[in-house]
Formats: structure tokens, C-alpha cells, sequence
């Protein structure tokens, strides 16, 4: 089962302000709403939350989001194009391609890309740990 963000908070021990609580929802409902590869930034989250409730101030939604990225909850990605862009923190490892035209971003996992970046760590003496792969393009003219 995937875990919401107000149940990672709930289970992490931070503390949900009802507003901390809509900010949660709304970064949850991301994916569904938005689309599969919604990684929204500071001021997309705070359009969204603003709809529900305008009284949260983008100052809110910056403590806020910086307080789940320190807690482990969201995952802060600083992609080309300046700002930065998060997602909640997943157990499963997943890369991106990132379409510099349009900002879509595309998650994908590919086993030969796994086992190449392997065999190249191993190829110079290292043991993989941990790698972070991000692959910018623009969609071919069909």
C-alpha cells in the first residue's frame, strides 16, 4: 500500500496543522490529478492549495515543504530550468527524462541501465551505493 503524506508525517511524528494537513493532500492528489509525472514546484503547490484554501500564504507552503523534505517525506529535485521541483519519497528506484521544451518529466526504470551502471562502478573499483540518473531532451518530430 502507498502511504499518503499526512501518513508519513503521522508515522515520522510531524506535527499536521490543518493546513500542514491540505498542503499533504494536495501533494498526494499530485499524481492523480496532475498526472502520472507531476513533480510540482513551490509555487504549483501553492496554486493548488490556494484553491482549497487562500488563506495559506506561499510562506506556509515554502516552511512547509522544506519541513517534509528535512523529515524525509518529499524528495527535493533541482532539474535544469531554475527552480526546484519535488515528489514524495518512494522505497522503489526510478529515474527521469525530462523533456526540455515542455517541462514534462517521464519516470522510468530500465534494468540495462541498472546493470551498466554497475559493471561501470565496478569497472573502477567501486561498489554502487546509490546513483541519481536524469536524462534531458526534446521530443522527436514524428
Amino acid at each position: 500500500m502507498v502511504k499518503t503524506i499526512e501518513q508519513k508525517c503521522l508515522s515520522k511524528g510531524v506535527k499536521l496543522t490543518d493546513q500542514r494537513k491540505i498542503i499533504a493532500k494536495v501533494i498526494s492528489d499530485s499524481k492523480k490529478e496532475y498526472g502520472e509525472t507531476d513533480h510540482p514546484d513551490v509555487d504549483e503547490l501553492y496554486s493548488r492549495v490556494s484553491k482549497i484554501d487562500p488563506k495559506i500564504s506561499i510562506a506556509t507552503v515554502y516552511r512547509t515543504v522544506k519541513l517534509f523534505e528535512e523529515a524525509g517525506i518529499l524528495t527535493k529535485h533541482d532539474f535544469k530550468g531554475g527552480k526546484a521541483r519535488y515528489e514524495a519519497m518512494i522505497e522503489s528506484h526510478h529515474d527521469h527524462l525530462i523533456d526540455i521544451k515542455s517541462g514534462e518529466i517521464i519516470e522510468f526504470v530500465d534494468e540495462e541501465i541498472e546493470k551498466l551502471q554497475q559493471k561501470v562502478a565496478e569497472k573502477y573499483g567501486y561498489k554502487l551505493v546509490d546513483h541519481k540518473l536524469e536524462l534531458y531532451g526534446v521530443k522527436k518530430d514524428k
